[in-house]
């Protein structure tokens, strides 16, 4: 058996090769995320997998998909998870090079119960982690990542006989025929591919083409793990940019990002600009709340106020949830309430039948979207956009906070803007007129603008987005005169990874 994970051993020394290296920050919210090297070593990864083939056999299975995501230590890091799999006992069915939705897919089409994807999702190079189920198409919630954390931790990870690997052939294939085979686009169309040199290069373009788009234009889908031009994460402005850029070269009907595991799509127009995915979803569902009559949908508590008083969707008969922010989260809820689909606004959608599984999925989003202009046909995604409601959103902005101090930080907000609040207080010369707290506080304004401040799930960050309904500089001052202001305050909050 190895010996219980310990937290305090430096790379290069003896007991960094003879003991795994296992930081507890590293066990989020609904999955694993550490730096590899200084947080977690490959001894450590192994722990880890013994620590899950343990939790999964309490759950009643020993079955499990694994794949990893196209990194420089993303096999050696499987791998080491692999060996701690079978030491539990478990038998493992390895996919090989997979985005995460590929993994999720292997669920249904091996019919296996569990899942264990070896992914840093965006996080930058250095990252690892991993994203992990036992009830498709469900991801770890705190409950699962708080018992897995217990396990591994005291070392109580536990050897059973049994354990197996296979090797699967043949799921890319079929996963990319799963995900077009629901659409043949009689539309032709102009589609900027941008995967950022990530894990979705290998499949989205191919899976473009089965859906018959008509010109698939490859931005950065040549796979490299140095990442040499930006992070795969079309939430970021610098892939927006990129994309925007290629739209317009190539005269484009629109572009579709993907991020570094696959399961988030990212939009830019045929005007080359930006759509943020919880637009997107509110297009989306206004679309589809013609074809399902009284759909529910859920929305995380970034996105766009919109969704609550849209008149197509009231027309409709269409129910909108907001709730915690976190495709485990979002997942859950969507699944729960029998939604028809749940968008987040960092790109991830969720699509229940007839659409999707139920899982978030890069590819199925873009096959919804493509499949929303073919119903369509006179009609640009730009102007679909310019039919919605004018609110002006910010991109998410992400100041440094440490893992050890970020949701005690957020508490504090809380606390303040409740006080302020019920204080009578005003924001730029509004009424706070609700607080919605479910997962750090979305500040809502009596012109339905708000503001919100929350804890990251997988990074040593918070978020911060804003929303006006007045202008784009409105949008800019509720930032730069209310919540900036609010948070530099707090001597534990850093240097932003972007701002407006």
């Amino acid at each position: 058996m190895l010996p219980r994970p310990r937290a305090d051993l430096l790379p290069n020394t003896l007991e960094y090769e003879t003991h795994p290296l296992v930081k507890t920050t590293g066990f989020r919210e609904y999955d694993a995320r550490w730096l590899f090297g200084p947080e977690i070593n490959l001894l450590g990864i192994e722990a880890l997998g013994l620590g899950l083939g343990t939790l999964i056999h309490e759950m009643g299975h020993k079955r499990i998909v694994v794949g990893h995501d196209y990194r420089s230590y993303s096999l050696s890091i499987k791998q080491a998870l692999t060996l701690g799999l079978l030491q539990a006992g478990c038998e493992v069915l390895d996919i090989g090079l997979a985005v995460s939705p590929m993994a999720y897919f292997a669920q249904f089409d091996l019919d296996c119960p569990c899942v264990a994807m070896v992914t840093a999702s965006h996080n930058e190079n250095g990252w690892t982690g991993v994203k992990m189920g036992a009830q498709r198409p469900l991801t770890f919630g705190p409950d699962e990542m708080g018992r897995l954390k217990e396990i591994v931790l005291e070392g109580r990870g536990e050897a059973r006989p049994g354990g197996s690997l296979t090797h699967v052939p043949g799921v890319a294939e079929r996963y990319i025929e799963d995900a077009a085979d629901k659409l043949n686009l009689t539309r032709p169309l102009v589609v900027v591919a941008a995967c950022g040199n990530g894990t979705a290069g290998a499949f989205a373009p191919k899976a473009l083409a089965r859906m018959g788009v008509a010109v698939i234009v490859e931005m950065d889908c040549d796979l490299d793990y140095n990442f040499p031009r930006y992070n795969p994460n079309p939430e970021d402005s610098i892939m927006l940019r990129a994309m925007s850029e290629a739209v317009k070269i190539h005269n484009a009907d629109l572009a579709l990002g993907f991020d570094g595991d696959g399961d988030r799509c990212g939009v830019v127009d045929d005007e080359g600009e930006e759509i943020f995915a919880d637009k997107i979803g509110l297009i989306l569902a206004r679309d589809l709340s013609e074809l399902h009559k009284d759909a529910t949908f859920v929305v995380d508590v970034k996105s766009t106020g919109l969704f609550a008083t849209d008149e197509v969707l009231k027309k409709n008969g269409a129910k909108t949830v907001y709730w915690k922010t976190g495709h485990s989260y979002i997942k859950r809820k969507t699944a729960e309430l029998g939604a028809l689909a749940g968008f987040e606004k960092s790109g991830h959608f969720f699509m229940n039948p007839p659409i999707g599984r139920g899982y978030d999925d890069g590819l199925v989003a873009a096959a919804a979207i493509l499949s929303m202009l073919d119903r369509n046909p006179g009609k640009k995604l730009s102007d679909l956009k310019k039919a919605l409601p004018v609110a002006f959103t910010s991109l998410s902005m992400s100041p440094h906070c440490a893992d050890e101090v970020k949701y005690g930080v957020v508490d504090e907000i809380v606390a303040e803007y409740t006080a302020f609040r019920d204080a009578g207080g005003t924001i730029l010369g509004r009424r706070i007129v609700d607080l919605i707290t479910v997962n750090g506080v979305r500040v809502a304004l009596e012109d339905g603008s708000w503001v919100l401040v929350r804890a990251s799930s997988n990074k040593p960050e918070l978020v911060v987005v804003v929303e006006s309904t007045r202008s784009g500089d409105d949008m800019r001052r509720l930032f730069h005169e209310e919540v900036k202001p609010r948070l530099a305050r707090k001597s534990q909050v850093g240097k932003y990874n972007q701002e407006i």
